[in-house]
């Protein structure tokens, strides 16, 4: 459910950059010259980040992503965008199930170094970084926003989180130094059609893999069922959702 929903957001969260932006996201040529194409610059490469990346890039943006996920590397680059700072990443930072863990102080220093550096140049900004269970990791400090070229625009998807950018305010639009900051909230509501005929469908999988034969089966050794399980024949489960 997490991952098509997030899709969504991903795609969603790219037109609204494009939209408050005030800029071409393509290069094109006209009868008064050359634009330039706009630069965007994703940071964390789930599955919202991806689709992000994808989405800036049919739009015509250069397109750079980042995520302290070694493996996110080669998903960033198999979408056409640079990867950033490559030193940067480190092999255990993912996860047993596929997310990143929370950084060191020095790691998340490394981190905001190599943000710092890059996000003085972007016109587009879009942020994705969540840690399930805890708040949204602080990515983009005060200075790194007046750093940033006037116009530009961050998109932190991690709103609901807390967000992933210090000045970030949940369900509003703020400008702060020529800045726009998006703190935008249930993104997936507003494209209907396919959040709920994608939502419909996660539901259909799971009581698919639930009943079997007409007949609910509860099987706590099962690695989907087990693991979503709190409770069970009056025992409390130490499953990971029950963590």
């Amino acid at each position: 459910m997490l991952s098509s929903q997030a899709t969504v957001a991903g795609y969603r969260a790219a037109l609204l950059g494009a939209d408050a932006l005030g800029k071409f996201l393509p290069m094109l040529t006209t009868a008064a010259g050359t634009i330039a194409p706009a630069k965007v610059f994703i940071i964390g490469a789930g599955v919202a980040g991806l689709q992000a990346i994808a989405t800036a890039r049919r739009l015509g943006g250069v397109v750079s992503g980042f995520d302290i996920r070694a493996a996110a590397a080669e998903q960033v680059q198999s979408l056409g965008a640079t990867f950033v700072a490559m030193d940067a990443v480190d092999p255990s930072a993912e996860t047993q199930g596929g997310y990143a863990r929370a950084q060191t102080e020095d790691e998340q220093q490394r981190t905001l170094g190599v943000i710092h550096k890059h996000i003085r140049e972007q016109d587009l900004v879009i942020t994705t970084a969540q840690i399930p269970g805890r708040p949204a990791p602080r990515l983009i400090t005060e200075e790194m926003v007046r750093d940033m070229r006037p116009g530009s625009v961050i998109v932190d998807l991690a709103a609901e989180g807390g967000g992933n950018c210090a000045l970030t305010r949940p369900g509003e639009t703020v400008n702060v130094n020529g800045v726009t900051i998006l703190g935008p909230l249930n993104l997936p509501s507003t494209l209907p059609v396919h959040a709920s005929q994608m939502f419909s469908r996660n539901i259909l999988t799971l009581l698919q893999h639930l009943i079997r034969d007409g007949n609910l089966t509860v099987d706590a050794a099962d690695e989907i069922t087990g693991a979503m399980m709190l409770t069970h024949a009056g025992q409390l489960l130490t499953g990971g959702t029950a963590k």
